[in-house]
This record gives C-alpha cells, structure tokens and sequence, in this order.
C-alpha cells in the first residue's frame, strides 16, 4: 500500500504558475492536486484526455468550451478531451481540487 500527503508531494512546475502536485501517476491514470488563491486561475488549455475536477475545498468558476459554472465542495465537473477548459478560483479563500484522468474500467470488479 503506497500513501502521499499533499503536504509532502512534490511542486510540478507549470504554466500556470500554480500549486500543482502528482498525487498518483501510472500508466492507466493520473491524480493532480491544485490549490489556487483569491482570484487565481489556470491559463485555458486543452488536454488530449478525459478528465474531471473534485471540488475538495473553496469555490471554482469552471469553464468548459462555453460553458462556465461556479461550483462549490464536493462536486465533480467532467471536462471531456480536445475542449479548451480552465478553472479559476471564484472566492474569497484558497480553492483545492483534484484533476483526474483515468481509464474507463473495462472488466468487471471481482467480489473475494
């Protein structure tokens, strides 16, 4: 069993000038963490992959294509490939989320 804390991830250097740390990397998925300030925002960008974004702390305003949400804790917002997207923060404190990509489950799960 392998455990990470945010705290003691790595920094992964980005355009957008975020905190942005890889809680999990394999050759099937990956699991980011951002933490974004009052009024910061990601760049609008385009990722070749599925993904989607968990709300963990904070208030995000979410755009994909044209679409824009603001979306609190506990949500998921799906960002499907090739659609420019971006996420900024839209409150008054610091926004914490995951951004996943993953593979879709092609066996069933096995019950033991």
């Amino acid at each position: 069993m392998q455990i990470r804390y945010v705290k003691d991830a790595e920094q992964k250097k980005n355009p957008h000038g975020a905190d942005v740390r890889k809680m999990y990397a394999s050759d099937h998925g990956q699991a980011m963490h951002i933490t974004l300030e009052p009024k910061q925002s990601l760049k609008k960008h385009i990722t070749p992959v599925d993904v989607f974004f968990y709300i963990l702390e904070g208030k995000a305003r979410v755009e994909i294509g044209d679409e824009t949400e603001i979306v609190e804790k506990d949500s998921i917002v799906e960002s499907p490939a090739k659609i420019p997207h971006l996420v900024g923060n839209a409150g008054d404190g610091i926004l914490r989320f995951l951004v996943v990509k993953m593979q879709k489950q092609e066996e069933s799960t096995q019950l033991l």
